[in-house]
């Protein structure tokens, strides 16, 4: 996951933006009543994620007079529609990162609910509640609810778990060699925590995903290791994969790229040939 800083919309301002091209009038007189349930919405579930309270937050089918699926498409119609009063809101959540900051590892594609509009319908346009993130992962979470804290998904806006080591690999011998990853966090961490990056790791099938990258990554360094192995013998391979370990681990301490080559490299059997095999 990638930490990022929360969106500083307001949720006030933009649901009113998102609303203020309503047409019908009853419609539009009910939305707008319940303008203030949407900013203190917000502040209350800014409170809850801030120490990991998401799963008290209270669902409510009907906001004042407004239905869950009016509040839908709000979200559907008025903010993430091309053309939509909202859309620069949208848009300006959707550019704050070209990766999906749930895995990583694949571009953005949409904005995922944190806590899902079908279920927290006043939530369907509170930035705080929307994280760019990849198709794949949007559709794993789906409309997952949380029932205690330790099942409570990690929020990218509120969580960081990127300044200490918590994301571990290994090779497994085989044509081809294969790298299994595994969650492995540190002593110092909370059981709580340990359960909910557990959760994420299994949830989103990082990996499987973290796995297939590794596979592609060898491919593209076959060459390259088979030169190197024929000059200086494994000793050499294993310092290079070392060399591109701690590159890769000073971009991303937890990345994909730096557990695999960290794998290549503590392998005798990889670094002795095992890296050719087809």
């Amino acid at each position: 996951m990638i930490s990022v800083d929360c969106p500083e919309l307001d949720a006030g301002d933009v649901f009113t933006t998102c609303i203020s091209r309503v047409r019908d009038a009853d419609l539009k007189a009910r939305l707008t009543a319940i303008t203030g349930d949407v900013t203190a919405a917000s502040t209350d579930y800014i409170d809850k994620a801030r120490n990991n309270r998401l799963h008290e937050f209270v669902r409510q089918a009907i906001i004042g007079g407004v239905t869950t699926a009016e509040m839908e498409k709000v979200y559907t119609q008025r903010m993430a529609s091309k053309k939509a009063p909202g859309r620069a809101a949208y848009d300006e959540i959707f550019n704050s990162s070209a990766k999906c900051l749930l895995c990583t590892q694949r571009k953005v594609d949409t904005l995922d609910h944190h806590l899902p509009k079908a279920h927290y319908p006043v939530l369907a346009v509170t930035p705080a509640n929307l994280i760019p993130a990849c198709a794949s992962c949007n559709k794993a979470k789906l409309a997952s609810i949380p029932t205690t804290a330790d099942e409570a998904a990690l929020h990218p806006y509120f969580d960081c778990i990127e300044n200490e080591r918590w994301l571990h690999g290994e090779v497994v011998p085989g044509t081809p060699a294969v790298v299994r990853f595994h969650v492995e966090p540190p002593a110092q961490w909370t059981q709580q925590l340990c359960n909910r990056v557990q959760v994420h790791f299994d949830a989103l099938g990082l990996g499987d995903l973290y796995s297939a990258e590794a596979a592609d990554e060898l491919l593209s360094i076959r060459h390259q290791l088979t030169g190197i192995y024929q000059g200086e013998g494994p000793r050499g391979v294993r310092a290079e994969l070392v060399a591109r370990s701690e590159s890769a681990r000073a971009a991303r301490l937890n990345g994909w790229r730096a557990v695999t080559f960290e794998s290549f490299a503590s392998s005798d059997w990889f670094c002795e040939g095992g890296f050719a095999a087809l």
